[in-house]
């Protein structure tokens, strides 16, 4: 399978509602899986199904969750640029790259996203403080999918 098919399939698997995906190939095997948490609230007497972003408070390292649902997001968006597993740091040991509260500058690695075992940094596209981080370590990702809030 050639690159450019390659990133068709990630993209089209990425689109669809499908939450496992594999595919075999002259002894070459792809397997896909993406996961949504989804919260369901009512709004006006009226149920919604929603998705969940979670909001980090600073004392708190990235792979935690206050359980507090995003509602107005302000500020400079980082999203991810492929589907994959998000890390917060370069080692299951190590401190997280960024925390809520930190100043960062264009460029500054967020996170890392591996993808295909190859691992990919996450740059800051902002100068700014971090105000949100809407992934938790280890989260399955998808392209396009918010990750921080950089204001």
């Amino acid at each position: 399978m050639e690159f450019e098919q390659l990133i068709t399939l990630i993209t089209a698997v990425s689109d669809s509602e499908l939450t496992r995906f594999s595919y075999e190939e002259n002894g070459t095997v792809i397997q896909m899986r993406k996961e949504k948490e989804q919260k369901l609230v009512t709004v006006n007497g009226v149920p919604q199904e929603l998705p969940v972003l979670m909001e980090q408070s600073a004392g708190q390292g990235a792979g935690q969750n206050t359980g507090k649902e995003t509602e107005n997001v302000s500020g400079n968006v980082v999203s991810s640029p492929l589907v994959g597993t998000f890390y917060a740091s370069s080692s299951p040991e190590a401190e997280p790259f960024v925390k809520v509260g930190d100043s960062v500058k264009k460029g500054q690695v967020l996170g890392i996203v591996e993808a295909m075992k190859l691992m990919n940094e996450i740059e800051s596209e902002y100068d700014g403080i971090v105000k949100q981080i809407l992934v938790s370590n280890e989260d399955v990702i998808e392209y396009g999918q918010p990750m921080f809030v950089i204001g």
